[in-house]
């Protein structure tokens, strides 16, 4: 079952870091409980975006793949 995010943030055909920036602008804009999903075709992406949630001690809920985009999806818990 794939959830339903509440924002979807596209950052196909950019590179690092912005990624990883506007994941975290579009986080401070979420409300606690709410799921944001990335979806980023840059190869360091995936693992940047996660550190960074990680760092900000929120939730990574799901990474997918699926061709060259990769797919995060991130819960705010806090």
């Amino acid at each position: 079952m794939k959830t339903k995010p509440d924002k979807t943030l596209d950052c196909q055909g950019l590179y690092c870091p912005e990624p990883v920036f506007k994941t975290r602008m579009a986080m401070d804009e979420l409300k606690v409980g709410e799921t944001l999903e990335v979806l980023a075709d840059d190869p360091a992406a995936g693992p940047d975006i996660e550190s960074l949630v990680k760092h900000l001690g929120q939730q990574v809920l799901s990474v997918s793949k699926e061709g060259n985009v990769v797919r995060v999806l991130i819960k705010k818990v806090k």
